[in-house]
């Protein structure tokens, strides 16, 4: 499924929670910012606090507001505070609810970390799922973990079905040593892809490093190089036939 030509590898660094971060973030080249709107989370922010902090992005970087299980009136709230910002749903959200908002949105999967659950009669289905969410203008792919969010796990990316018909986020449990790896396992699976960060660029839970921000950037960009190789040595090849 992949395009004919190399594609950019869109980055989303979640769970900000401070100015610094924020600016580290949108200095590393992040496309999109996260603000976890869900108050069982360590690295929870209000809905004044998350627009007080997207006040400092520049054209072009994308506020992402996290939610589980919130009811559409505190979405619908929150949003009216950034009107710019992209919704992510993490929670047990229905396709209706998630249209409910008027909002383009992300809507997450959760992929079962047990690898006998590929051969599981009730396995999770990736495609059905993202027919399910066809509205969203992305599948965000997360590890399925006690309670929501990933919890800095990494599920099987070769379990992933090799075709689907989907713009893809993998996110899950990963960080500058591994990225580059699940880019070039799971892009070739989908329409395009991009990756989601938090733990693995943290110090502390909500804390981020500006020094692991930058490596996770220049470890997606090496994952963008390879592509970039790869699609030239196909037209070389294509040309000399």
């Amino acid at each position: 499924m992949t395009s004919s030509l190399p594609l950019r590898t869109r980055i989303k660094i979640c769970g900000l929670t401070r100015e610094q971060d924020v600016d580290a973030a949108v200095a590393a080249g992040a496309d999109a910012v996260g603000f976890v709107l869900y108050e069982a989370s360590p690295r929870h922010v209000t809905a004044e606090r998350a627009a007080e902090l997207a006040r400092r992005l520049p054209p072009f970087v994308t506020p992402v507001l996290l939610f589980v299980n919130a009811t559409a009136i505190k979405i619908i709230a929150a949003c009216a505070r950034i009107p710019s910002a992209m919704v992510q749903f993490h929670g047990d959200e229905s396709p209706n609810a998630c249209l409910q908002i008027g909002r383009p949105f992300l809507r997450a999967a959760r992929i079962p970390l047990d690898e006998n659950a590929a051969a599981d009669d009730h396995r999770f289905d990736l495609v059905k799922y993202v027919e399910d969410f066809k509205a969203a203008q992305a599948i965000l792919l997360d590890a399925h973990v006690e309670g929501y969010g990933g919890g800095g796990k990494t599920f099987n990316w070769s379990l992933l079905p090799p075709n689907v018909n989907a713009h893809l986020v993998l996110s899950g449990g990963l960080t500058p040593a591994n990225v580059t790896d699940g880019i070039l396992q799971v892009r070739p699976r989908c329409k395009t892809l991009a990756v989601d960060v938090s733990s693995g660029v943290e110090i502390s839970k909500g804390i981020k490093s500006l020094e692991k921000i930058n490596q996770f950037v220049a470890a997606v960009r090496a994952a963008d190089e390879h592509f970039k190789n790869l699609a030239g040595q196909t037209r070389l090849h294509e040309r000399s036939k």
